[in-house]
């Protein structure tokens, strides 16, 4: 296959996985807490998308980096941004997926275990800040993500 089909499929892999997870955080968990009149069930709703979503952006993360790895030693040396800009997302989401994520759920079940929303927990606290953690990084793998779509259509032959 030649170089200029592999930096096509690299863009369209780039550019359909970057949307996706872009809609998911800022259109549809915002719609699911306006939507949803109970909070708790939104935010359990929201919980299991940012998880796939992680889960999603770890293989991706890996995928994409593979091949702009093929396409620096194809001589495409413009894919060398692009490989750290993908070790940048792929640490975004190894965060989410295996640390922040795990330790929510973790605080959220141990407040379920009581009949608690996280909100009336003892864990209120931590959990507010390891969702403003995790907002942050959501935040900045999402505009990672967009840098990562603009390299990738300049790049294109």
């Amino acid at each position: 296959m030649s170089s200029s089909k592999i930096q096509r499929i690299f863009s369209f892999i780039s550019g359909l996985w970057v949307g996706g997870f872009i809609v998911i955080g800022f259109l549809v968990v915002p719609v699911l807490f306006s939507s949803l009149g109970d909070r708790q069930v939104a935010g359990m709703v929201a919980a299991n998308l940012f998880k796939a979503t992680a889960y999603l952006g770890v293989g991706f993360s890996a995928i994409l980096m593979a091949i702009s790895n093929y396409l620096v030693r194809q001589g495409k040396d413009q894919y060398r941004l692009s490989r750290w800009i993908l070790l940048g997302m792929l640490s975004c989401f190894v965060a989410a997926a295996f640390i922040l994520i795990p330790w929510m759920n973790s605080l959220r079940d141990q407040a379920l275990y009581l009949n608690l929303s996280i909100r009336e927990s003892t864990h209120a606290v931590l959990f507010n800040r390891l969702h403003g953690i995790s907002s942050a990084i959501y935040l900045t793998q999402s505009i990672l993500g967009l840098a990562l779509v603009w390299c990738s259509t300049k790049n294109a032959d």
